[in-house]
């Protein structure tokens, strides 16, 4: 079990961690020098200036230089030696990390879904620029002109993509060219950001760059729509399953370690069955006798449960959220007075989903948590959804992506900035609900059974995710034969109790992301055992608080790196 060093005393207000930088945090740090030069967003996205107002070079010329970037960064690494433990750790997760994005690249595979592909991410980082200043906006004017030229890229690496043999389903790339039209419509979404900016005291060649800017891009992800589906969408597959070798490379990819799928899948089965139990046991608290839709009736017809518009959750979402800072600060978390800030948005899109986006390194610009509401949704329960802001703020990915922002003296670069897990991340996010529950905080049943229809829904895309991926036998009482992707949907539709657009929308997700939905679960299996195994060991001597501590101030690592990091007489860190 590795040291990293914490104050033996732990205060309300946790001290950053001060030790000398090593060799190994050079590399580490340079590395990430080398991800700014080459992916300017992710500049933008923790507020880092002075790395202009372009995109990743999305084209086969872009990942090769990525690729090379990774490799000689993995020579580097050769020959030096941990100075301390946090070197331990950091030697660990790169070379895991780093080696693992080697073997995907080498696929040949140009990813395309609905959520986390290039299409996404060229758009989504126009949300984190600010908009304050007319300096500002002539930023986002010079980034606007620069968007036909990434999708430019990326059509270059589709096409080469394709004529490898590798294409993404149909599904897929049908639900990309509608969004791609989405934001290309006269109202669409650049049009929309170009309209912020009226009343603001811009010149006149600003405004102009501006306008044009928007137009361009708006064009652009046009002229990307008529590509997909020209193009790419007569070579895509009708079939969304793939496979149980490309997904096993997914599965590692989202985790930082090998799982047995099957014995995952049947584990994520009985995972199944025992929250549903569970949820009949809370619904009898809710009323007698009473079945979980019933109860589910009760809590959607109590007034003092219903929001009704998006300013009402918004700042709902914001009560609620600064309440668990308040009360766990200096109990059951270490939270220093940078990270005691959390906005909670409604975000520009509408596409369904929530979702956390980090602070800047100085905190300037605090963590966020975005809302997108998918189109004609006006109503909300907030016993549907307490859990949900617990899962993106505190205790969860704010408390997360804080920590390791707040760390500079202890963590590089590196650790604190671009190494993020999704098994990691997404499990802690699903350890802190249960969490809450544990500490008091869903006492309210009707709070104990949306966090648990929440819990079920992520059991239920375990067994979707594998199951349709790798084409197994459908399990009982939930159908029979191999698994489909329309047998699929029907099992969603009874255990993913969202509105029938969102529903879509995860479907469309799982089958276009394989292994990623199965990561939160099978994450947050892994960070309870984790803890467990830590409590037995420490025995009266553990301390929940100091635990969370230590654990949050490694930052997101894979979860071999984790699980080496954090228990006793383990395998040890390969180093």
């Amino acid at each position: 079990m590795l040291k990293l060093g914490y104050c033996e005393a732990m205060t309300d207000t946790l001290a950053p961690v001060r030790r000398a930088r090593t060799a190994i945090d050079d590399v580490a740090d340079a590395f990430f020098l080398r991800l700014l030069e080459l992916k300017p967003e992710l500049a933008t996205s923790l507020g880092i200036l002075g790395y202009g107002s372009g995109f990743f070079d999305y084209s086969p010329a872009g990942q090769q230089a990525y690729s090379q970037a990774i490799q000689e960064t993995l020579a580097e690494l050769e020959g030096l030696n941990p100075a301390d433990d946090v070197d331990g750790v950091t030697l660990d997760a790169m070379r895991e990390r780093l080696g693992l994005e080697l073997e995907f690249l080498a696929t040949g595979i140009t990813e395309l879904n609905n959520i986390e592909c290039p299409s996404q991410l060229i758009r989504n980082v126009f949300d984190l620029m600010p908009t304050e200043t007319a300096a500002d906006w002539e930023h986002i004017a010079e980034r606007l002109a620069n968007v036909s030229g990434a999708l430019e890229g990326y059509i270059a690496s589709l096409r080469k993509s394709r004529d490898e043999g590798h294409v993404a389903a149909a599904r897929q790339v049908r639900a990309v060219a509608w969004q791609a039209r989405e934001h290309a419509n006269n109202n669409g979404f650049f049009t929309s950001l170009a309209a912020g900016a009226q009343g603001r005291q811009l010149d006149a060649g600003t405004r102009d760059l501006l306008e044009r800017g928007a137009a361009g891009a708006a064009a652009a992800y046009a002229g990307f729509a008529n590509f997909l589906e020209t193009e790419l969408l007569p070579a895509a597959p009708g079939k969304d399953a793939v496979g149980r070798e490309y997904y096993e490379l997914c599965s590692r990819r989202f985790l930082g370690t090998a799982v047995d799928l099957d014995e995952t899948y049947a584990w994520a089965v009985a995972e199944l069955d025992r929250l549903i139990a569970e949820q009949v046991a809370v619904a009898g608290r809710i009323k007698s006798g009473a079945t979980i839709e019933e109860a589910k009736a009760i809590l959607n017809s109590d007034p003092a449960r219903q929001l009704k518009g998006s300013a009402a959750l918004r700042d709902w979402m914001q009560a609620t959220a600064d309440q668990a800072l308040s009360d766990l600060a200096g109990v059951h978390f270490d939270i220093p007075a940078p990270m005691n800030r959390l906005e909670c948005m409604i975000a520009p899109t509408q596409e369904g989903v929530i979702y956390y986006s980090v602070p800047s390194d100085d905190f300037s610009r605090p963590g966020r948590m975005w809302w997108s509401i998918p189109p004609g949704e006006d109503e909300f329960t907030t016993w549907a959804e307490t859990s949900t802001v617990y899962h993106e703020g505190v205790p969860g990915h704010h408390l997360q992506y804080g920590t390791a922002t707040y760390q500079k003296e202890l963590l590089n670069n590196w650790r604190r900035h671009a190494c993020w897990v999704s098994g990691h991340g997404e499990g802690w996010a699903l350890y802190a609900e249960r969490l809450m529950l544990e500490l008091g905080y869903l006492a309210d049943p009707g709070d104990h059974l949306g966090m648990l229809d929440m819990q079920r829904m992520r059991a239920a895309r375990v067994v979707f995710d594998i199951g349709v991926h790798l084409e197994l036998e459908v399990p009982a009482p939930w159908g029979s034969g191999t698994w489909t992707p329309e047998k699929g949907y029907e099992f969603l539709t009874r255990h993913l109790d969202i509105s029938e657009g969102a529903l879509e929308f995860e479907f469309t997700r799982y089958l276009g992301w394989p292994g990623q939905a199965s990561s939160y679960k099978v994450g947050q299996r892994l960070w309870e055992e984790i803890r467990a195994v830590r409590e037995q060991a420490d025995g009266a001597a553990f301390d929940l608080r100091a635990f969370h501590t230590e654990a949050l101030n490694l930052g997101s690592v894979g979860l071999d790196t984790l699980r080496r990091a954090l228990l006793p007489a383990g395998p040890g860190l390969v180093v």
